[in-house]
């Protein structure tokens, strides 16, 4: 009976082993599509497409923009903006990140304002964005804005724009200032930096 025992448990086992294999087999398939749905799940995402700041403008303030005259302008002139994007502070060993809203505005009551350029620098000098694909035509008391968001700092402390509009008749020079906002810690600061004529209004 014992060996009868002995030899009936091998055979038992071998059994058992078979059908462990037989499970082992059908498993992994199904572990290993698991997985790879799992790898797939995890793909990194697509990186979502650039927002054109060109075409944002244009829509954004279609209400403020008028068709740009066929007249040759007959008067121009440009303007210069600083734009403190950061501002070093507790003797240069901290920097303080500020947003800044550029607004232009037609001061004529009458006359559309022609928008050729605007273009954001950074403190080297060099250009960052341009913001126009055309020249755009502000209606009588309009205004457009250029939003550039506290992380932004491209700019840094020196940051600065250009602005060079025309007019196909005589018309009152644009309003033209940046606004920066930000703050550390509770306290929150904003202040308003004017823009300034670089280039006399010249009349053709």
């Amino acid at each position: 009976m014992s060996q009868q025992s002995g030899l009936a448990a091998p055979e038992g086992g071998a059994r058992n082993g078979k059908r462990t294999m037989c499970r082992v087999k059908m498993v992994l398939p199904l572990v290993a599509g698991l997985l790879l749905c799992a790898l797939g799940a995890v793909r990194p995402a697509a990186a979502e497409p650039k927002t054109d700041i060109k075409a944002d403008i244009e829509r954004s303030f279609a209400n403020s923009l008028t068709a740009v005259p066929k007249e040759e302008p007959s008067i121009s002139g440009s303007f210069y903006v600083p734009a403190y994007s950061s501002v070093a502070v507790s003797q240069g060993k901290l920097r303080v990140d500020f947003s800044v809203t550029l607004s232009v505005h037609n001061a004529s009551e009458t006359q559309p304002l022609v928008v050729k350029r605007i273009a954001y620098f950074n403190t080297a000098g060099e250009m960052v964005e341009s913001y126009l694909r055309s020249p755009i035509a502000l209606k009588p008391l309009a205004t457009v804005s250029i939003f550039i968001s506290t992380d932004d700092v491209r700019g840094g402390t020196g940051a600065n724009f250009i602005i060079d509009w025309a007019a196909s008749n005589e018309i009152a020079e644009p309003v033209v200032e940046a606004l920066m906002l930000g703050g550390i810690a509770n306290a929150h600061y904003a202040f308003i930096s004017q823009g300034r004529s670089i280039r006399p209004v010249e009349k053709r």
